[in-house]
């Protein structure tokens, strides 16, 4: 037998679990959010909720899963013998393959966006063009299938090699690409003429939007942007030796997913308010109205393939941490089994994906409670799943762990590990309950 993996270098590691956060949620999820919630009071909650609420849960995750050295589940049943708390390695096993299942058909569309930008198939196209182009996209299923196939692919093709060959490789190289990217066109957005009005839109509070569900839809986005409640920040902890500082680490993948999100308005609200459309456009903000942006520029057509090269590799660094949970449980500690499990496990996710990719075609009329089978999985995840997986990781976390042992992986910091162990016990809890009731409320 092997000895276990690990990272070959601490940045290799934050860039993974940074690369793990960092995918639709923060670069089309949040610029819609933030867009129909009142942009600036909704980036504030958002930043308070990532840190007295994500940041907790993120570390808890680090510390369970650096402590068992092992997959969730092997680790969970290590420190807690006898017990049903493996069951939450278990929980994120499924709800991870629920997820990529249909994470991988919006990869897919992107993948097809992308190949018609390097073919400039995407320039002017004329005002409804673009909303006319998404529909016929998502609605054919050829299309679709080939290209969430083809997107199940890189991502099989990247795990099935590792963690030193294949995730850390792939997320040192995708990572600062990805920040290069946002860095361009941020610069690019903000030297538009107008729009300065997108930047007071995100940083000039208005406060008529600070009430119940503003703050309640920030914590979600907070909490579902740092992608805690499947495991993923477990296993990806479980390959750390017991040098590095899980204080820090965690510190630099929350920030790092606030810097993204924010950077990712201020690419798309600049030029939003400078080209006169409206921030709130909803979910087709980012395949609709930031094309039509694009076509309206200078050098449009170059910005457009970095813009959707950009969106491929968060969605990418996303996708691989999902498989590798799977992975890791099925594999456990006999590597040689990688391979073979990659794409066994892939092709099963690429399957159950089939009918949430014809959900906008042929399966278009709805199956669950009013709902089509992509929205029903996503809804099922997103509202009960990973809220579930989350408020069980922080009990254990803050009642089953004891303090000597939190103290013992955060190397003795006694005044932190009292502040992380209130957060964890008391306001965490509290704050997934209330997203897990209205998740609950809002699916019947």
């Amino acid at each position: 037998m092997k000895k276990r993996e690990q990272w070959t270098s601490k940045i290799g590691f934050i860039l993974a679990a940074a690369g793990s956060a960092i995918g639709l949620g923060a670069i089309w999820k949040f610029p819609y959010e933030t867009g129909t919630n009142g942009g600036s009071i909704f980036i504030l909650l958002f930043i308070i909720s990532t840190i007295a609420i994500g940041l907790p849960i993120l570390l808890a995750e680090f510390i369970i899963g650096r402590r068992g050295q092992a997959d969730a589940v092997t680790g969970l049943k290590k420190q807690a013998p006898g017990k049903y708390w493996f069951l939450i390695g278990w929980s994120g096993f499924l709800v991870s393959f629920m997820i990529l299942s249909f994470y991988s058909v919006v990869g897919g569309w992107i993948l097809s966006y992308l190949g018609r930008s390097l073919l400039l198939q995407l320039s002017n196209m004329g005002d409804n063009a673009f909303a006319d182009l998404f529909g016929g996209i998502i609605g054919n299923p050829y299309e679709v299938l080939l290209a969430q196939g083809l997107f199940m692919f890189l991502t099989i093709w990247i795990v099935q090699g590792g963690i030193k060959g294949g995730i850390e490789l792939a997320s040192k190289i995708m990572m600062p690409a990805l920040l290069l990217f946002f860095v361009l066109l941020m610069i690019r957005s903000l030297t538009l003429d107008g729009a300065m009005e997108g930047v007071r839109f995100m940083f000039i509070p208005d406060w008529s939007f600070f009430n119940f569900e503003t703050a309640l839809t920030a914590l979600g986005q907070a909490f579902f942007s740092l992608s805690v409640g499947v495991a993923g920040m477990i296993t990806y902890a479980s390959y750390l030796p017991k040098t590095e500082n899980l204080t820090r680490s965690a510190i630099s993948v929350a920030g790092l997913n606030i810097i993204i999100s924010i950077m990712a308005g201020l690419i798309i609200f600049p030029a939003v308010f400078a080209l006169g459309y409206t921030p709130d456009q909803g979910p087709g903000l980012v395949f609709i109205i930031l094309p039509a942006i694009f076509d309206q520029l200078f050098m449009g057509q170059f910005l457009m393939i970095i813009f959707f090269i950009l969106l491929l590799f968060a969605t990418l660094t996303s996708s691989i941490a999902m498989l590798e949970i799977t992975v890791s449980i099925i594999v456990k500690e006999k590597y040689d089994r990688r391979r073979r499990a990659s794409w066994i496990f892939g092709l099963a996710i690429f399957i159950l994906g089939i009918p949430s990719a014809l959900s906008f075609g042929v399966f278009s009329d709805p199956i669950f409670f009013g709902y089509t089978f992509f929205d029903f999985m996503d809804i099922i995840t997103s509202r009960i799943g990973m809220p579930l997986g989350a408020l069980l990781t922080s009990i254990f976390a803050g009642y089953v762990l004891t303090k000597k042992d939190a103290e013992t992986e955060l190397m003795g910091d006694s005044l932190w590990s009292t502040t992380w162990r209130i957060l964890v016990r008391y306001v965490a809890p509290l704050a997934i309950l209330i997203v897990f009731v209205q998740g609950i409320i809002g699916f019947f």
